[in-house]
Order: C-alpha cells, then sequence, then structure tokens
C-alpha cells in the first residue's frame, strides 16, 4: 500500500476568517478583565500571533489581485479607495 502524503497546510489566506475570529474571541475575554495575570498574558501573546497571521494574509491577498490585475506589473496596482459618500 503507498503511504500516504500529508496534505499541505492551508494557506495563510484560507485560514484569514479562522484566525480573525479566534482573535475577536480573545480580545472579548480580555475586556471582560477575568482572566489571570498569566493567563491575559499567554491571550495576548497569542493575539499578537493571530494578527501577525492577518494581517500576512491581507498582505498575500492583496498581491494576489495585483498580479491577477497586471501579471508584467504587479506594482503598477493601485490601492483601493473607497468612494466618498
Amino acid at each position: 500500500m503507498a503511504a500516504k502524503t500529508p496534505a499541505p497546510p492551508p494557506s495563510p489566506v484560507a485560514q484569514f476568517e479562522t484566525s480573525l475570529d479566534e482573535l475577536e474571541q480573545l480580545v472579548q475575554k480580555m475586556e471582560k478583565g477575568d482572566l489571570t495575570l498569566d493567563d491575559s498574558l499567554a491571550a495576548y501573546e497569542r493575539g499578537v500571533n493571530l494578527y501577525r497571521q492577518c494581517q500576512g494574509a491581507l498582505e498575500q491577498a492583496e498581491l494576489r489581485v495585483r498580479l491577477l490585475s497586471d501579471p508584467v506589473d504587479p506594482d503598477s496596482g493601485q490601492a483601493f479607495q473607497p468612494d466618498a459618500s
């Protein structure tokens, strides 16, 4: 029987929603003020890690959009500017 190759880990872009949800839950727990100092520090550390994951995912998504918009010169893409209402 052939050995199964492990599936590649999901991309940061695919994990964005999960990371953001976990980050929001951590913030809610910390805002309640019921955590011990040690638990608060652990939650803060996890939150910083999740924030960095989310930021990296957004940067990768932006790069993918720029590459799709102009594969020859992705740096020519402009940042999204919402319409002023």
